[in-house]
């Protein structure tokens, strides 16, 4: 059974919702964080980034970069730009990006659960990234950044969210990326419907956000071993989470760059993909159909590469993904990529730049491209069911969960 808990939000007041709600501080760099900020004295940017409030230059990892993001979420609050609930509620919140339309509650989940395995990852977190979050969440006191969780459907549920989004919305904005976010505020009398309901459901898995999760369980850890008599009620036994049902949820493409072909020339390299796949010249850009089916950019040309029949294993839920089959069958024995967590030859770009941006970096500082099918949902699920590891960069989810629009205190 999966623990879900309402809490008592600080969150923007209507009118202000759509310029403090922000895209998460990991799909930018300090520089573009910048110029967002420079338009916007409102985003939540300066909280989640506040690296932004100082010269250039600054090290986003000091303690005054840490004590500056507090500040500024606490000054929210005073200035009147944010409310803070009078009691512990949950929320419906809607996005829409095109014909994507996700629709979730917004809650806390439980650290114990995460501890347990009912929360499950596909993922590994670098210790790094870890250590910058938990500076910011124990400087700041609080969740700022939501997790994206996905469980398997609830009747229950689906009805309670069909309810809610009939209703007039206590946000509505339209954000970067023409993304249209609305949020309902769930009537305190539902608290324990959707307790009850999620009490039913038995995992719970992370989508997006491991290196947050990971690092809001360690410092609710730290806050345990500093009070040695916790029950288990405190808020920092919790940590904020927006609940996806999986049928809603779109993974889009991840796709490869590759800086050079290794030494191999055209011919060669025609003749080592031959082996392992049926090649067919294609006139326009190749968006593979199905799983199993790349398209590769080399030479100012699209091919469609479809893998031969008997060479994917796919009982094996981690090596079947596409993602391993390219990097077992051809990044690493044909182009020598060994790790693509650190070999500076390859690269990475989620499909919501779309393909043109895989022809433009070919033609700019890379040599060749893999365009890729989505890693799906239920791939996702059972892998994480099973204990096991996606290799890196294997989703893209959008449209992205924004920042400051429900902002969860430990104490």
């Amino acid at each position: 059974m999966s623990v879900v808990k309402p809490f008592a939000a600080v969150r923007p007041k209507p009118e202000f919702a759509g310029r403090v709600a922000a895209l998460p501080y990991d799909v930018m760099n300090t520089e573009e964080a910048a110029l967002r900020a420079a338009h916007n004295d409102l985003t939540f940017l300066r909280v989640d980034r506040a690296e932004i409030d100082f010269p250039a230059g600054t090290d986003p990892y000091s303690p005054a970069v840490y004590a500056k993001a507090a500040e500024n979420l606490h000054a929210y609050e005073k200035s009147g730009i944010c409310l803070r609930e009078t009691s512990p509620r949950f929320y419906v919140y809607r996005q829409q990006m095109g014909e994507t339309v996700q629709t979730g509650i917004v809650g806390c989940a439980s650290v114990d659960d995460y501890l347990n395995g009912v929360i499950k990852r596909h993922e590994l977190t670098r210790a790094d990234k870890e250590e910058d979050r938990i500076r910011h969440v124990d400087t700041c006191n609080a969740n700022t950044g939501p997790i994206f969780l996905a469980y398997r459907g609830s009747d229950a549920l689906r009805a309670l969210l069909s309810d809610y989004t009939s209703r007039a919305p206590e946000y509505d904005f339209v954000s970067e990326g023409d993304v249209k976010n609305t949020v309902w505020v769930v009537d305190e009398a539902d608290n324990d419907k959707i307790e009850q309901a999620f009490a039913a459901i038995p995992a719970l898995y992370i989508a997006d956000g491991h290196h947050r999760c990971a690092s809001a369980v360690k410092v609710a850890l730290r806050r345990r071993a500093e009070k040695p008599d916790y029950d288990g009620t405190e808020e920092f036994n919790r940590f904020l989470a927006v609940f996806f049902d999986a049928a809603d949820l779109k993974i889009m493409d991840y796709n490869r760059l590759l800086k050079d072909t290794n030494g191999h020339t055209a011919d060669e390299l025609f003749n080592l993909l031959g082996e392992i796949f049926d090649i067919r010249e294609e006139s326009a850009p190749v968006a593979p159909a199905k799983r199993h089916e790349f398209g590769m950019f080399f030479e100012n040309r699209w091919y469609r590469l479809t893998l031969k029949p008997g060479i994917a294993d796919d009982a094996d839920p981690v090596a079947s993904l596409d993602v391993s089959l390219l990097q077992t069958l051809v990044n690493e024995p044909i182009f020598g990529v060994g790790d693509p967590r650190t070999d500076s030859r390859i690269d990475f770009v989620g499909g919501i730049r779309g393909l043109k941006e895989l022809e433009k970096r070919c033609r700019e500082d890379m040599t060749l491209a893999f365009s890729m099918y989505p890693t799906s949902m239920e791939e996702l699920m059972r892998i994480a069911d099973a204990g096991r590891i996606m290799p890196p960069k294997s989703t893209w989810f959008e449209p992205k969960l924004l920042s400051g629009l429900f902002i969860h205190y430990l104490a």
